[in-house]
């Protein structure tokens, strides 16, 4: 039987290729968005529906995963990929930042998991595939939010794999590192050092740096991690994917805490 598919941030990146990659390989395919009537590229594909669906809006949740649902059939899989980031110093870090940081990238998953969980049990079967990020294993400067979701995420979905396998149910981590998608745009807020002359300086030289970091523009790969993931019936957790995710992963696991921190010092 075709298989099914519910992706979040499905209208751009990593998520947008996923729904292409899914699709072209026969799985019908829930894309979702908080703004579907906007999506044109996705639209008319065989076996895809687009869903609104916002990761903050437990109503909107719990209504895409019965649409999905009721559209398909059932949801043998979920790719929770909508994520959030920001860019500044902690203790500059305005409120509504923080809290949209959390809710997006770790309550919104954490709501998608429960709303999907009572069907896949009914199944004995499915697969979670978080995205998390290399910077859910390793941390640069000024991403301080950022990177306690991700490490969050990555933490829930290790734990979460020893609950729900017994019960048929697989949980999937994909760790990308630097992508060129439009994260850095409308998924990124700035917020520097706000007034607070004593980080000024470092915050700077680290802002000067971040546009010369190497990006690949080979999105495809990302796409491609998720639906191994989601596919290869394994019982694999990671699946780190990108050259510069690969190698400071491995440097991670051979350095201590000192060593990798001179590392990424040096480099920043």
């Amino acid at each position: 039987m075709t298989k099914t598919v519910l992706i979040t941030g499905a209208s751009s990146g990593f998520g947008k290729d996923a729904a292409r990659l899914f699709q072209k390989n026969g799985w019908n395919v829930i894309a979702s968005m908080r703004s579907p009537e906007k999506e044109t590229e996705l639209r008319g594909l065989d076996r895809l529906a687009l869903v609104r669906l916002d990761v903050t809006d437990s109503a909107s949740i719990e209504k895409a995963v019965q649409e999905g649902i009721a559209r398909f059939g059932g949801i043998d899989a979920l790719v929770n990929n909508a994520g959030f980031g920001s860019l500044g110093v902690l203790e500059a870090a305005p409120g509504e930042v923080i809290r949209q940081q959390f809710d997006v990238n770790v309550f919104g998953v954490i709501e998608l998991i429960k709303a999907i969980l009572p069907h896949m049990r009914s199944n004995k079967s499915g697969v979670i595939v978080n995205v998390t990020s290399m910077g859910g294993r390793i941390a640069f400067p000024f991403s301080t939010l950022y990177h306690a979701t991700k490490y969050a995420v990555e933490g829930l979905s290790e734990s979460l794999q020893y609950e729900l396998e017994p019960l048929g149910i697989k949980v999937k981590i994909v760790e990308p590192g630097g992508y060129k998608t439009d994260f850095a745009g409308r998924s990124l807020a700035t917020f520097g050092a706000g007034d607070l002359l004593d980080y000024q300086l470092a915050y700077d030289q680290f802002a000067g740096k971040v546009d010369t970091w190497p990006m690949s523009e080979h999105v495809w790969e990302v796409a491609e991690a998720i639906f191994e993931a989601a596919s290869d019936g394994s019982e694999r957790l990671r699946y780190p994917v990108g050259a510069d995710a690969v190698q400071l992963l491995e440097a991670r696991k051979e350095m201590d805490d000192l060593a990798i921190k001179n590392l990424i010092a040096a480099h920043l």
